[in-house]
């Protein structure tokens, strides 16, 4: 097998992994496979043509960087989060949602104070984030039940992201700042994009016109 020729895509278990299997069998790649139950880390294509490596999500972005990966699928919010230096070259369009700031309707301390109270996982977000609106927030780590912050008074907001914003209504949270757009983004090593170009541009190529005829329908 011709390392030079073969194409590494990085990609996480779950459904943005099942998404991106469905968008590349529809460009030709037989991989369907690779989401059969099974411990295996590593997987080919029929044709042995793309190793599919599979990874933590937020893992995708420094596999890539560091060329390992030529290619990879990760969320807006993780390629915002670890800041990594790759190409974002598509929006996919799936597992959309928003990374908002939420917390209480009602709170006396709004979220332009200067000693806020974010609770997050997203914690290189928030520290870039309030230090662009010159505020010296805490930020506060956590990994898993985010909403619980501001119910316990752990933290004063949340930064997260929301999809229905179900969870937030339950807990009587409301969406007090929308601060973008989230959704998965096929991403590219920057050497790969040089040394590559002739397999991977195609492939890009492919999965926009898909993804086109996808809106198009509709």
């Amino acid at each position: 097998m011709n390392k030079n020729a073969l194409i590494t895509i990085a990609l996480a278990k779950g459904r943005l992994a099942q998404k991106t299997v469905a968008l590349l069998e529809k460009c030709g790649i037989e991989c369907s496979h690779i989401l059969e139950p099974s411990r295996k880390l590593v997987f080919y294509d029929r044709t042995g043509a793309y190793r599919f490596i599979m990874v933590k999500p937020t893992d995708v972005p420094t596999y890539v960087e560091s060329g390992v990966a030529d290619m990879g699928v990760c969320g807006k919010d993780t390629l915002m989060e670890e800041n990594k230096e790759v190409y974002e070259v598509l929006d996919l369009g799936f597992g959309a949602c928003k990374l908002c700031i939420a917390g209480y309707k009602d709170a006396i301390k709004p979220i332009t104070s200067p000693n806020l109270r974010v609770a997050t996982k997203y914690v290189g977000i928030a520290s870039r984030l309030f230090q662009m609106r010159g505020l010296n927030v805490e930020i506060i780590k956590l990994s898993g039940s985010i909403e619980l912050g501001p119910i316990v008074n752990l933290s004063d907001v949340i930064l997260d992201i929301v999809e229905s914003g179900s969870t937030l209504r339950e807990n009587n949270l409301s969406v007090l700042e929308e601060i973008c757009d989230i959704s998965a983004r096929l991403i590219v090593n920057q050497v790969s994009l040089k040394t590559k170009l002739n397999k991977i541009k195609p492939l890009i190529g492919s999965m926009s016109e898909m993804l086109s005829d996808r809106a198009s329908e509709e």
